[in-house]
Parts: structure tokens; sequence; C-alpha cells
């Protein structure tokens, strides 16, 4: 690890594990970009920068070198107007108008540690020697403009951190109308670019396509990362597969609108770019003050896009994640939301918590429907108080009831979030998002408070804590279910009206990091209607979250199978539900419910109280070999095996980082008439070694692996549709 200055070629080679990326002062002063990819010890900038003269239409900078163009020149963070006419990482507007400031060189500084980003999450460093970071700052002469180019690379995590701070160095106020996190130019567009998009449901699923000349890119304008698309890309050499070939992603950290995208321009060079999307986006920067981008995380990998991945989880499981439960196994828990929905009083909970303890389930989650009047979706979000009706002795005598059972339980909450139905919208209908005089759009018949206020944020805090402080809640479940429509604030004035959805996820990010601090055993679990907040920026201050409100077990190997790209398994909760599954009315075995969601954070969301007593054996077993292999599925390396987005065929496994056991899932979706005899290979073992593998209700037998990996396992037979099976290997 290590950022070096050659101040005579003006050149900053940055290393991290595996890594280096190169800039180079070129000219009057750009930084220019050289090179990202597999480390190297050293290189020549003069054999990786080459400039040529093209036609007019490529305006050249400097008269007296028509070589040197900033419509060609490989750029760190661009801007629009002083001829470069590619897609700008920023865009101000000075005092009189003037709208081409042109940043160049000013100074740099190389320091240990990482610094933190005021008011957002990012990946840390828990001490100086873990990583270094180069501040290199820019400066535009004439409108007082200053960006600081922030670099992080890691000890021990192959990955680059990026960020940009615009400062007001003037005398005058400057708007922002762009500021995304990073930007760079690739010397070619011979790429795959992948993708993880799709809706509610049907979460991040796998989309690739090739680079062609033009704009391509993907984006949310709802206020949140979303369901439709993930703050994530990746671009794929064309000889890339899972295990081979170069790989480099981009993860913005950051919930809320974004924009992630390539631009190939006409002389087959491409452009990659994210950050907080420039659609409705403006920010006034007063003399003095500075805007702060969100980070986004750079991860090349020169072993594909399995190397990637493992990249990604390591850092996000172990530098992005915080807290009590960051390094600790996750509890297996029942739900009560498919059991019940808002059906329920304190007996019904309590018989279901206890036939969970019976067959080994450790929390108990009470979901909607615990609090004010809410006996449907029409109601009462906003007033965090028990439920006289359903829970007349309280969320305290209760939590004590199911504690007895020795059981821990959790709650349901949605907190940014107000009824119009409800005592909190009666008393403060000024509080949510809206523009005066126009409709306010409701979607689940609720609307979204404004979060950039800081008395909202102080109810918030003052009534969740209020609940986490009268009873032992272990988990929460923070939900949040429709996006942003009439996205004006109260409070601000007319011009900075366009500040309201960022300072909104300012808001939100300062209520979650009160109320985790103020319970830091407490273990939050992120919702946005299932995965519609996925993102790094909420396992900042959640480890986890509900990947899907579909819990189909054929779906969720897609789901779960694309969220893994770029998150680590810790991550994401999976859960067996009833069938027929209530979102796609499919029907599969309690056998392949269970193996896929073993896969994931452990848990039950069905009525327990009705399983038969075959089924509670199933159950019981399920959670005894969850109890025995979660240490591998939440914290050992995750390999993707057969992928769904390619065949009839989902496997993985999951290995434990000193390679002496591993814990493997193959699924097969439908049965096929007279199927060939197929063969599935491992990964990741120690082909040395000899492991002892066995099955649940299986055989055991003993393999090397070398054997496990270059000849394989024959591909199970099974009896119908959506068939599946789980292995345990053992190094003896």
């Amino acid at each position: 690890m290590g950022i070096h200055y050659d101040a005579q070629r003006r050149l900053f080679h940055l290393q991290s594990l595996d890594t280096s990326y190169v800039i180079q002062l070129v000219g009057a002063g750009y930084p220019a970009h050289l090179y990202w990819g597999k480390r190297m010890r050293s290189l020549q900038p003069e054999r990786l920068l080459e400039l040529k003269e093209r036609p007019s239409f490529t305006p050249s900078t400097d008269p007296t070198r028509p070589e040197l163009s900033l419509d060609t020149l490989p750029h760190e963070y661009p801007g629009f107007g002083s001829s470069d006419f590619r897609m700008p990482a920023f865009e101000a507007e000075l005092t009189g108008g003037d709208r081409v400031p042109e940043l160049r060189y000013e100074s740099h500084e190389i320091r240990p540690g990482k610094p933190a980003l005021a008011g957002l999450p990012a990946t840390y460093a828990e001490q100086d020697d873990e990583a270094e970071t180069l501040e290199l700052v820019l400066a535009d002469a004439l409108g007082g403009l200053k960006v600081v180019l922030t670099y992080t690379v890691f000890a021990h995590h192959d990955a680059i951190a990026r960020s940009a701070r615009l400062i007001n160095s003037g005398t005058e106020p400057l708007t922002l109308r762009r500021a995304l996190s990073m930007s760079l130019d690739l010397h070619d567009a011979r790429y795959e670019l992948l993708q993880l998009s799709g809706t509610w449901t049907r979460e991040r699923h796998m989309h690739k396509r090739r680079l062609e000349p033009g704009l391509q890119a993907v984006e949310s304008r709802r206020g949140s990362s979303s369901h439709m698309h993930n703050p994530f890309l990746a671009l794929l050499r064309e000889d890339a597969s899972e295990e081979h070939g170069d790989v480099f992603g981009v993860s913005l950290v950051y919930s809320g609108s974004f924009f992630a995208g390539v631009e190939v321009d006409q002389y087959g060079t491409a452009r990659l770019a994210a950050g907080i999307n420039p659609f409705d986006f403006g920010w006034r920067l007063e003399p003095g003050a500075a805007f702060q981008t969100p980070e986004a995380v750079l991860v090349h990998a020169h072993d594909g896009l399995g190397g990637l991945s493992r990249r990604y989880h390591d850092l996000y499981r172990e530098r992005l994640c915080r807290g009590a439960h960051r390094d600790r196994t996750r509890p297996i828990l029942v739900n009560n939301w498919e059991a019940t929905y808002f059906d329920f009083d304190a007996d019904k909970i309590e018989a279901i918590a206890r036939d969970g303890k019976a067959l080994g389930i450790e929390l108990f989650v009470l979901d909607d429907g615990w609090f004010g009047k809410r006996d449907n979706d029409k109601t009462s979000l906003g007033d965090w108080f028990e439920h006289a009706d359903k829970l007349p002795d309280g969320l305290g005598k209760l939590a004590e009831r199911i504690n007895a059972l020795d059981m821990q339980m959790g709650l349901w909450f949605e907190p940014e979030m107000v009824s119009p139905d409800s005592e909190l919208y009666r008393a403060h209908p000024d509080w949510c998002l809206h523009v005066p005089q126009r409709r306010r759009t409701t979607a689940r018949t609720q609307l979204v408070l404004d979060l950039s206020r800081a008395d909202v944020q102080d109810y918030i805090v003052r009534t969740v804590s209020g609940i986490l402080s009268s009873a032992p809640i272990a988990y929460v479940k923070w939900d949040m279910n429709r996006n942003m429509t009439e996205i004006g604030s109260a409070l601000l004035p007319p011009e900075r009206q366009r500040e309201t959805a960022h300072r909104y996820m300012l808001g939100l990010y300062e209520v979650l990091e009160r109320i985790t601090a103020a319970h830091p055993e407490v273990l939050f679990e992120s919702c946005s209607g299932g995965g519609g907040r996925f993102d790094p920026g909420m396992l900042y201050y959640m480890p986890q979250t509900w990947t899907s409100d579909n819990t189909d077990a054929v779906s969720r190997l897609f789901i779960q199978y694309g969220t893994s790209i770029v998150y680590p398994v810790s991550s994401m909760g999976a859960h067996v539900s009833d069938v027929p599954n209530h979102q796609v009315g499919r029907s599969t075995s309690l056998a392949t419910r269970g193996n896929v969601a073993l896969s994931g954070n452990f848990g039950y969301e069905l009525d327990l109280t009705r399983f038969s007593e075959q089924e509670r054996q199933e159950v019981r077993e399920q959670v005894a070999l969850y109890k025995d292999v979660r240490h591998l599925v939440q914290f050992g390396d995750f390999l993707r095996l057969r992928s769904p987005f390619e065949g009839n065929d989902a496997a993985w496994m999951f290995v434990a980082k000193d390679r002496s056991e591993a814990f493997v899932m193959f699924a097969r979706i439908l049965k096929q008439p007279n199927a060939p005899l197929d063969r599935f290979r491992l990964r990741g073992l120690d082909p040395q070694r000899e492991y002892r593998l066995t099955q649940p209700g299986g055989e055991e037998a003993v393999y090397t692996g070398e054997e496990l990996m270059y000849a394989g396992l024959p591909v199970p037979q099974f009896a119908g549709d959506f068939g599946s099976a789980v292995y345990r290997l053992a190094a003896r």
C-alpha cells in the first residue's frame, strides 16, 4: 500500500494490495488519468499518455501545443464549457453568470489514515496505518471555486475510495448544478457494461451490454437508490468471466437519487462517472462554504467478476458496516408479517414465538400493525405508540413474554413516513415534503416526512428512541415504502428548493447516526419495500438489508445471485415463507425454500403454529444446519458456481478463509426429461487437502480438493421442478 509523488514528472502513483492507479499533471496543471489496473512497481508516463492533434472541432487548449486538447485529454475531474465537450463531473454557475470555471492543480497533501466525510457514510480505517489518503487541490483562478479530490488506498483491502469537496473560496455566492463523486477516462471502450436492475420484487437482476458510442447509464430520480437500478456499474473486458479477466467496478456510497454512466466518445475512449444525480439538483454555496460529495468505491480485479465481488465483500463487511453486530453471527428469526399481516394480538404473537423457540429459532420480529390505530396500511404512520387494542399491556409486557421463552424480540418501524390519517399529520401538516398549493401525492396512503428539517429529525429520534428504551428490543427492521414526489421543503427559500432531496438524505443519515449510537446493541436491518434501498450508504448504519419482499425460492436465486455481485451475504436477509408464495403464487418444497434462504441471514416469515409434525422436524434440521454453517455463510468467501441468468441452474458456495471447510448450494429450476448427466465444479478449496463431504440425510464421502475443483460433483437428480441440494465440506 502507498501513495507516491514524483515531483519531477508530476506523477501520483496510488498502490493498494494488487492495484495501481496513476495520475499525472499535464500542461498548465490539468490532472490526467493514466492508468487503473493490476499493480505495477513502476511505470513510464510517456508510454501511457498519447496526445494527438485532431480536427478543429476538437479545439486545442494551448496554441503552442496543438496536440493538447481538453476534449481528448483523459481527465480526473472534468468541467464543461472550456473546450471539453464530454460529460462533465461538475457544473458551477459563478458570479455574473460565468459557467466555465477551469480547474488546475494548486497543491496536494498525502497523509496517513482516512478522514471521515462530513455528514455522509463512507468506508473507514480504524487505525492510521490501515490506509493512506491523497488530497489533490484544484482551483479556478478567476471564480474562487476550489475542488479537493480525495483518494484513499487501503493496506488490507484492494480498493480505492474517491470523493470530491467543492469549496467557494471567493467573495460571492455560486451555485452548483452538478457535483459528481468521481470521473475518469479509460483509454478505450472495449468493455461490457454490467448493471443491476429490476423493479419491486425483482431487484438487482444482472444485465450486460457492450459499450457503444454515446452515453449508457443507470440512474434514480426517486429520492432513493431504488428497486429499479442499483448505484453500481462494472466494466468487463471482452474476455472476462467469473474467475478470469479484468473487471472494473464503481459502487456509490449513497442512498438517494444517483447517476452512474459511461460515455464513449468519437475517438473510442470511455468516460466513467458516478455521483448524485444532476437531475433536479442544485446547491447554493455561500463564500467559505463547502459541498461534500458521497464516496465512490473503485475496485479492479484481474481474476474476474468473482474476484471483484470478494474484494467488495471484504471491504464492505469489515470497513463499511460498523457497530457491535459487524463481526457477530446474526440470529435466526421468525417474522409475523405473512403469518398475520395486521390481524394479531399479544396471545397470537406469543404462540408463534413459542413454536419458534421449540424449533430452535432465536429472535421474534413483530412487524407492521403494533402502533397507533394501525389495522391496515391507511393510517397511523408517525404515531409511534402502542396500539392499545392489540397490545393493552404495552410492548414492554409483550417483550417480557417473548424473553421468558428465551427469545429476543424485534420490531418493525417506518419512521420516514406519515399517514394523512394520523395524529402527527393533523398536528403538523407542513412536516411532509410538499409544494404549497399543489396536491400531495400519496402512495400506500402515506406521505414522506421532510427529513431536511431539524424538528422532524428530532421528532423521529425522540419517538423511536423512546420505544427502544421502553422495552428490551434487540432488533429493528427500518422500512421505507414509497419514493419522493412534490420534493419541496417549507423551511427552504426558493433558491434552495433543489437542495431538498440531498438535504433529506443528510437528515436521514443524521437520524440514523443518532439512533444507532444511542442503541449500539440493537441489530438494525434496512428495508424499503424489500430491496428498494439496498445500497452501501444504508449498510454504514445497518449491517443488513431485507433483500426483497419477494420470498419465492426461485425468484430469490436470481435476486440473491445478482445482489452478491457487490454486497456481502452477511448483508442479505433471506427467509422461508408460505406456499403458494404470496408474491408470485409458486409452490416450492420446504427443503428448497430452506436451502435458498440458508444463503443469507436466515429466518422464517410464516405461521409456525400451522406446521405439521413432519414440517416441524424439517425446520428443526434447517435451523440446526444454519447454526452450524452461519459463520461460513456470513463471513466466509463467497464463490458463484452457476448463474441462473445463464441457464437452468444456480450454484454457489461459501469457503472459510483458511479453506478448512465449505458449504455448497445447488438448485435446478425446471426438471428436464431424460436429462444429460452433468457435473459441477467447486472453487476456492485447497487442492492438496482431503475433504469429508456430507449431505443432510445422505452418505459421507472423502474427496481431495483437486477432485472437487477439477473433476467436480455429479449434478443431483431431482424428482420434479425446483429441486435443490446442500453439501458440507470439512478438511481432514
